[in-house]
């Protein structure tokens, strides 16, 4: 568990939207090569560390139910987590090589409106299941006496895409610049609050 605090920072990137934007004008459009490996790698990453995360947090749960005698009784709620946690390991199996995605950015601006459409549902996808992971969390810890906080906040909408792809050719590609930023955004604002939660977590558990 350790491990996955750790290497937040190089999993959970946070973009600058104006930052990028800058240098992609700078470079006349090169570096949005270098945007679009990362949306795509830090969206992976951030599920493969989340996942490692809450599986130690239910492993470690698990052991001081067992420890209490209760784990009978909350054997339930394991089983629970176990089905949420499989959202996210079968997300592991998706094709999101960021190296690949950004090769084939070569063909075009088409690839981005794809990469973009399924990284939105990725994220819908992995919110639905880690605060459902969350909220099992905060039940099993709390019967165990810990003290964890659960998820706040509503959960993630996935974009309107068919209107979005309309409006971006309407604007000839000048609205892509906020759905750019829509995707930056919203990953941004998820990591942020994980981190928070993390913390509680780390917390309840004395670490």
């Amino acid at each position: 568990m350790k491990q996955s605090y750790a290497t937040r920072a190089e999993s959970d990137y946070i973009f600058n939207f104006w930052t990028s934007l800058g240098w992609t004008i700078l470079t006349c459009g090169i570096y949005g090569f270098y945007v679009l490996y990362q949306l795509v790698r830090r969206s992976r990453d951030h599920n493969r560390r989340r996942l490692e995360l809450l599986d130690a947090a239910t492993a470690v749960a698990w052991e001081r139910a067992q420890s209490e005698g209760r784990a009978d009784e909350l054997r339930p709620r394991f089983e629970n987590m176990g089905i949420h946690l499989g959202v996210l390991r079968q997300m592991t199996t998706n094709f999101r090589d960021p190296v690949i995605w950004t090769v084939l950015r070569l063909l075009g601006s088409i690839v981005d409106i794809i990469v973009f459409i399924l990284l939105d549902g990725d994220l819908v996808r992995h919110d639905a299941a880690e605060r459902a992971a969350e909220a099992e969390l905060a039940g099993i810890y709390g019967a165990l006496g810990a003290q964890l906080t659960p998820p706040t906040g509503a959960p993630k909408q996935a974009h309107n895409y068919v209107a979005r792809v309309i409006v971006t050719i309407v604007t000839i590609g000048i609205y892509f610049l906020w759905w750019t930023y829509n995707i930056m955004d919203d990953a941004n604002r998820h990591f942020e609050e994980n981190w928070v939660w993390e913390d509680n977590l780390r917390h309840a558990l004395g670490g």
